[in-house]
């Protein structure tokens, strides 16, 4: 594969744009993949194979991905959306070569598997892999998802009997359910839910007579956000991690 048709899969730009990288002298390429250091590439048309490759663009190392598979700790008062209302976008949080990696149609970069709500923090994942959206959205999936909730009010033993038995929403008559839940503490809960209704959890609580005060997603399926992944940061998802998802 052309180098410049690597860094055009991979979001540097078009590939007249990653053309000039190239030729500049800004891309370093490394001959192994455990090579110490890489090797200034002028030649934008040299072959290269794309799997396992490691290169250096303006200074930054990064690996080659068919597709990328990110994990974020979403940080409180960001939005995530491409085009937020009142708050930063967690795209903003990302490399412009995440946000701009092509894809067939209009959308373009990774996006959000679900979205968290702007005072919600915790686990966020992205991808540019349609199929991996749908199926980790998909309600036919019954993906679990933990949340850690504080409550306003002091929980009892008939709230916690209620979310497992089913509330009634506003807006459909099915009791939701929750798959498990935990009360850690007096105000701290731990809720699993197996489908992602709007403000589930908020009004989940609301129907028990209670009130979310902070929410936090803390693991999706077997993928638990890691203690040293701080808010506002993301990296790529290791294989065993992509594994835990597809579990």
């Amino acid at each position: 594969m052309q180098l410049q048709d690597i860094l055009y899969s991979q979001g540097f730009g078009t590939r007249r744009v990653c053309a000039g990288l190239i030729q500049q002298g800004l891309v370093q390429v490394y001959p192994l993949s455990d090579a110490p250091a890489p090797l200034t590439c002028t030649d934008s048309s040299a072959e290269f194979a794309a799997e396992g490759l490691r290169y250096r663009v303006q200074g930054a190392d990064w690996p080659y991905y068919e597709k990328a598979y990110l994990m974020m700790h979403k940080p409180l008062a960001t939005e995530c959306s491409q085009k937020p209302s009142t708050y930063p976008s967690i795209y903003t949080l990302l490399p412009s070569a995440l946000r701009l990696r092509p894809q067939k149609g209009a959308v373009q970069g990774v996006q959000a598997v679900g979205r968290l709500d702007q005072d919600t923090t915790g686990l966020l994942l992205l991808t540019d892999d349609g199929k991996f959206i749908h199926r980790m959205s998909s309600p036919r999936h019954h993906m679990p998802k933990v949340y850690e909730v504080t409550v306003k009010h002091a929980l009892d033993e008939k709230q916690v009997h209620r979310l497992l038995a089913g509330v009634v929403l506003d807006d459909d008559p099915k009791p939701v359910r929750a798959a498990a839940c935990e009360a850690l503490t007096e105000h701290h809960l731990r809720l699993t839910l197996t489908e992602g209704k709007y403000h589930q959890v908020k009004r989940m609580l609301a129907a028990v007579s209670n009130r979310v005060e902070a929410l936090h997603r803390s693991q999706i399926g077997g993928l638990r956000l890691p203690d040293d992944l701080a808010a506002g940061h993301w990296r790529w998802l290791t294989a065993d991690e992509l594994a835990c998802l597809a579990a």
